[in-house]
């Protein structure tokens, strides 16, 4: 897929205001990528998700498209937004680029967003892109987000879909194997797609597309310790095309 910077389509504008807003000194697509919001000792984590859910609700459809036409941190921040305000639209366009695999890091909000839709549809997309890249493990790609998402999905829909890509010495534990580090657990997986989307769930309500602040309901900040040993260090080099 050609990349192609929003000025070049007349939103010049969606960069600076969706992707490098500054929070605590770091940008929004490094704090969504490293997790950093989940903490409830982040003191910028108020702030920040009030502003995500109110631009994820405000961004049209064509500014997402300018997003999804650039490079990977444009990429990963309208991923995130598509996924927070549940723009069920985007599937496919979030599907395939997920299935492309063209720039690095923007695949887990890939798989966020399917997560997030929460469908049979999504599930498809998913598995997918399992059967894809599993089989590749000179690919490290987004194999384990695509499987916590899977996974996440699998418990809400009633279904089994990961059950032959987690079966001992199936293909899961083959791509692990075959990369040559360690990998999470697909019970780890599982756990950290639970908490991006638990966070978003608390945050947001609908129908109106009204917002749901309450500190206090929110089930991130009920289990901070736990929310806190789980967040990622920030991703910090730059990314180049795959």
């Amino acid at each position: 897929m050609p990349f192609q910077h929003p000025e070049e389509v007349g939103y010049g504008h969606v960069v600076e205001s969706y992707v490098t807003r500054m929070y605590g000194g770091l940008p929004r697509y490094l704090v969504l990528n490293g997790g950093r919001f989940l903490s409830p000792r982040w003191w910028h984590t108020t702030r920040f998700t009030r502003h995500l859910i109110t631009d994820a609700a405000a961004i049209n459809d064509e500014e997402l498209e300018a997003l999804l036409g650039y490079e990977w941190r444009s990429r990963l921040t309208a991923a995130w937004l598509i996924g927070v305000d549940r723009r069920d639209r985007f599937r496919t366009r979030i599907g395939d680029l997920l299935l492309a695999s063209e720039v690095c890091y923007s695949g887990a909000a890939y798989c966020f967003t399917l997560a997030r839709l929460g469908t049979p549809a999504d599930a498809e997309i998913l598995t997918a892109y399992l059967d894809r890249y599993l089989p590749r493990p000179d690919l490290d790609y987004d194999q384990p987000a695509a499987l916590g998402a899977l996974l996440r999905l699998d418990t809400h829909l009633g279904t089994h879909h990961a059950d032959r890509f987690t079966e001992p010495d199936g293909p899961w534990d083959e791509w692990v194997a075959g990369t040559g580090r360690s990998s999470p657990t697909p019970a780890e997986l599982h756990h950290w797609t639970d908490l991006r989307c638990d966070f978003a769930n608390a945050w947001t309500h609908r129908p109106g597309r009204q917002l749901h602040m309450n500190l206090r309901a929110n089930p991130i900040q009920r289990r901070g310790k736990e929310m806190e040993n789980a967040v990622e260090e920030e991703a910090t080099g730059n990314a180049s095309e795959r």
